[in-house]
C-alpha cells in the first residue's frame, strides 16, 4: 500500500519537511513544538529509540513504514537532548514552551500591575527563557555556566528596568485619561521583553563576533571561521527574538480591549481572566512557529561577501552556517 505523500523516505537526523521554503520550516517547527509529545510514556520513548537504533544498524523488522520512523524520530528529538542523550525536563522542552509559558504571558499582561508584580512576572519570564535556552543548548562544545548566568542576569536587569521605567513614565503622564493610561500600560511588556531578548543574545554569543563561526561548503566540509557570518547569524537570531514576543504581547491587549467592551464580559467580569488566557494561548501557539520559521536553521551566504581567506579556501559560490537558537 502506498504511503501518504506527507511521509517521504526516512532520513535519520534530517527534517521531514523541506527547509528551503518558509512553509516547510513552519511545518517542521509545528512538529517540534507539538505538545502531544509531553504525554509520551517511558515505554513508548524506549520503543522509538530502539526503532531508530535498528534503522541505524540495518536491522529493522519487516513491515516498518516511513511514517513510523518519522514518528519515532519526532518523539526522540522532542524528549532527548541530541548531544548529551539525557531526558530534557518537561517544562524546558520546546514542546512544553507554549503550555508552560502561557501562564507567564497571562501574568505579564495583567492590568493594574504593581511595582512588585511587574518585577516578579518579568523575572519569571526571563528565568523560564533561560532554563529553556540552557536545556536546549548546543553541548558539543562545552560552554562555561558563567556565560549563561551573565546572559540571564543581563536579560532580567534590562527587562525589569525597562518595564518599571515605562510604567513610571506612563503613571506620571498627566495628559492621559485613566483609561488611556491603563491601555498603554498593557503594551509595556513588549519593549521590555524584546530588549531583554536582544540583550540575552548579545551577552551569551558576543564571543562569536570575535572568533567567528564555522561556515560549510556544499559537501558539509568546514571552510573556516567567519566573523561576518557570525554577525549575520546574531542579527537573524535577534530579529527572531524581537518578532516572537510581538504577536504574543501586542495582539492580546488589542483583542482584550475590544472584548472587555462587550456586554458578555461587562456583565461577567470573572470571565475576563479565562478569556485572556485563551487569547494568549492562541497568540503564543501561532507566534512561536511563525517566528522561528523566519530564517532557515542553516542559513546561506555568498562567499564573495565573506572574508577574503574564506572566499579563497573554497570553489563554492555560497556557504552555509548554523544560525543558532
Amino acid at each position: 500500500m502506498a504511503e501518504p505523500a506527507d511521509y517521504p523516505p526516512f532520513q535519520l537526523g534530517k527534517p521531514r519537511f523541506e527547509q528551503t521554503s518558509f512553509y516547510g520550516r513552519f511545518r517542521h517547527f509545528l512538529d517540534i513544538i507539538d505538545p502531544r509529545t509531553l504525554f509520551v510514556t517511558e515505554s513508548r520513548l524506549k520503543e522509538a529509540v530502539q526503532l531508530l537504533e535498528d534503522y541505524k544498524h540495518g536491522t529493522l523488522p519487516p513491515g516498518v513504514t516511513n511514517k513510523e520512523l518519522w514518528a519515532a524520530q519526532k518523539i526522540k528529538q522532542a524528549i532527548i537532548h541530541p548531544d548529551t542523550n539525557e531526558t530534557i525536563f518537561m517544562p524546558f522542552r520546546m514542546s512544553g514552551y507554549i503550555p508552560f509559558g502561557t501562564p507567564i504571558v497571562v501574568g505579564l499582561l495583567l492590568p493594574n500591575q504593581t511595582l512588585a508584580s511587574t518585577v516578579f512576572w518579568q523575572w519569571l519570564n526571563q528565568s523560564h527563557n533561560a532554563c529553556v535556552n540552557y536545556a536546549n543548548r548546543n553541548a558539543t562544545k562545552p560552554s562555561p555556566t558563567s556565560k549563561f548566568i551573565q546572559g540571564y542576569l543581563g536579560a532580567v536587569i534590562s527587562a525589569v528596568s525597562i518595564a518599571v521605567g515605562l510604567n513610571v513614565l506612563v503613571q506620571r503622564a498627566n495628559k492621559f485619561t485613566p483609561a488611556t493610561r491603563l491601555l498603554i500600560q498593557r503594551f509595556v511588556p513588549f519593549p521590555a521583553v524584546a530588549s531583554a531578548n536582544i540583550c540575552n543574545v548579545v551577552l551569551m554569543r558576543h564571543t562569536e563576533l570575535e572568533e567567528g563561526i564555522d561556515v560549510l561548503d556544499n559537501n558539509g566540509n568546514i571552510v573556516g571561521s567567519s566573523r561576518i557570518a557570525a554577525k549575520h547569524a546574531l542579527l537573524e537570531t535577534a530579529l527572531t527574538r524581537v518578532v516572537l514576543p510581538m504577536p504574543i504581547l501586542v495582539l492580546p491587549p488589542i483583542i482584550m480591549s475590544i472584548l472587555e467592551k462587550t456586554s458578555l464580559l461587562r456583565s461577567r467580569p470573572r470571565m475576563i481572566l479565562p478569556v485572556q488566557s485563551l487569547v494568549c494561548l492562541a497568540a503564543f501557539g501561532l507566534a512561536l512557529p511563525l517566528a522561528i520559521s523566519l530564517f532557515p536553521q542553516m542559513s546561506e551566504i555568498e562567499t564573495a561577501r565573506l572574508e577574503p581567506e574564506i572566499a579563497m579556501a573554497t570553489a563554492s559560490k555560497t556557504v552555509v552556517y548554523n544560525k543558532g537558537l
